[in-house]
């Protein structure tokens, strides 16, 4: 009895040194797209402020957040990837959208503004294949004139990892430029003709920040957050367009949603009529059969939903529409909420 009572004593001391007897704190594990990393940390934080719960959100893009989500790894993953109805059965996810962003050209050419360059798709399609090597070359000073373009060799910066902005950047350049689509072609990963490769979009951006003459292609908050220098691109009718809120909630007007197709668009947004070309939705992705811990992670994007709209606009994202929102809603009400409830025998 003596031992038991001073094994008893041993354990609640330890309890006590170490914050046993207070209640640990509720968390949801999330990673995958670096594309919406900033806004989800941002609703992380302030949903932890509101209910005390925890949402650890890492951003190791889009690749790495399909494969821990289909391993089980993490509760939810992220990804700038749409994956099909057909992908989604095989691995047993769920998918919606959570927020629209828009991918941007951004350079680092001195004596030239934000949003005043403008490259034409060929432009850009040549640049990426390494065929366009200084800043002088004809096929960009024909569409800048009177812009002091300088004989500096391009640097070009791509994703070095399996990353969806990579995936929305080369399924567009696929649409714009047979010479791409046929080089090249479009993927999470594909194999660059020229380059620097750079981890998330936090590592092209500070590739192009620290390199005189460098281009890339970033989300706009990382834009936006490190003052970077846009370029203006075509638009599907072949007419150039600065990249603004406006022209990417253009994008997510027109979006063909649709719930009983887990939300899937060929294409993701990219390409919609007289908008920004490279608008997408970033999506989450759940495992079917974690009823209690979907139903936790649908509480914080629900959340998110009815009061995070301010925060994704200050960081330079699109907010879902709310009929898109009604969709994704009435689509958690089917696959989760419901099925996460006990049933009565």
């Amino acid at each position: 009895m003596r031992k038991l009572a001073g094994l008893l004593f041993l354990l609640m001391l330890i309890s006590g040194c170490f914050g046993g007897g207070k209640k640990a704190k509720k968390m949801i594990n999330g990673a995958g797209a670096t594309f919406p990393y900033p806004v989800y940390v941002e609703w992380a934080r302030e949903y932890e402020k509101a209910t005390g719960i925890r949402v650890n959100y890492q951003g190791i893009g889009s690749g790495g957040g399909i494969k821990q989500v289909s391993e089980r790894v993490v509760d939810f993953g992220g990804s700038d990837t749409m994956l099909s109805p057909e992908e989604l059965g095989r691995k047993g996810l769920l998918q919606f959208p959570a927020i629209i962003g828009s991918i941007v050209v951004v350079h680092n050419v001195e004596g030239i503004k934000d949003g005043e360059l403008k490259l034409s798709n060929e432009a850009v399609c040549k640049i990426f294949l390494g065929k366009v090597k200084y800043w002088d070359d004809d096929i960009i000073k024909k569409d800048n004139p009177g812009v002091k373009l300088p004989h500096q060799a391009i640097t070009v910066v791509h994703r070095a990892e399996g990353s969806g902005t990579t995936w929305n950047f080369t399924y567009w350049l696929s649409s714009v430029c047979k010479e791409w689509k046929d080089e090249v072609g479009y993927g999470k990963v594909v194999s660059w003709k020229t380059g620097i490769g750079a981890k998330g979009n936090a590592g092209v951006t500070n590739y192009v920040m620290k390199t005189p003459g460098a281009i890339g292609y970033v989300e706009y908050a990382y834009k936006v957050q490190n003052n970077l220098k846009a370029v203006q691109l075509q638009t599907k009718e072949g007419k150039f367009i600065a990249p603004t809120f406006e022209s990417f909630a253009r994008s997510a007007e027109t979006a063909d949603w649709n719930p009983e197709n887990h939300f899937y668009i060929e294409g993701n947004l990219i390409l919609k009529p007289n908008s920004w070309p490279l608008t997408a939705s970033s999506v989450i992705l759940l495992p079917k059969e974690k009823y209690g811990r979907n139903k936790m992670v649908v509480d914080f994007f629900k959340w998110a939903f009815e009061n995070g709209d301010r925060i994704a606009k200050k960081l330079g994202y699109v907010p879902l529409p709310e009929k898109a929102k009604k969709m994704v809603e009435n689509y958690w009400k089917e696959h989760i909420i419901t099925s996460a409830v006990p049933q009565s025998r």
